[in-house]
C-alpha cells in the first residue's frame, strides 16, 4: 500500500487519488516510481483526484507530465479532479490546462 496515492483500474481508466498535500521535489521521484509500478498495458486515460493537494512545484509538474507521456495521444488524456485554486493557478500559469483537463 502506498503512502503517496490510492489507485484503482476500472476498464481502461486508471484512477488515482493523492494522499499527500504537497507535490514537490521531496516526493516526485517516488511518485514517478509508483506510476511506473502501477501502469498496465491498455490504460487509455487517467483521472487524478487532487482534493488533498495544496501545493505543487516544478518537480510535481514533472511527475504529472510523466503520466501524460505514457498515454497514447489518440486515445485519452489526463483528467485532474478537485484541484484547489492555488494548484490550478500554477497549472494554468504553465499553460498545462491545454494538456490536462481540469474538472472541479
Amino acid at each position: 500500500m502506498s503512502d503517496l496515492l490510492n489507485s484503482s483500474l476500472k476498464e481502461n481508466v486508471l484512477k488515482l487519488a493523492f494522499k499527500i498535500s504537497r507535490l514537490d521535489a521531496s516526493c516526485a521521484r517516488d511518485l514517478k516510481a509508483e506510476f511506473t509500478e502501477i501502469w498496465k498495458d491498455g490504460i487509455q486515460s487517467v483521472e487524478i483526484d487532487f482534493s488533498k493537494v495544496e501545493f505543487i512545484d516544478s518537480s510535481g509538474i514533472g511527475a504529472l507530465l510523466s503520466v501524460h507521456k505514457k498515454l497514447d495521444p489518440n486515445q485519452g488524456g489526463v483528467l485532474l479532479l478537485n484541484v484547489q485554486s492555488q494548484v490550478q493557478a500554477v497549472i494554468e500559469l504553465l499553460r498545462l490546462h491545454r494538456i490536462f483537463e481540469i474538472r472541479n
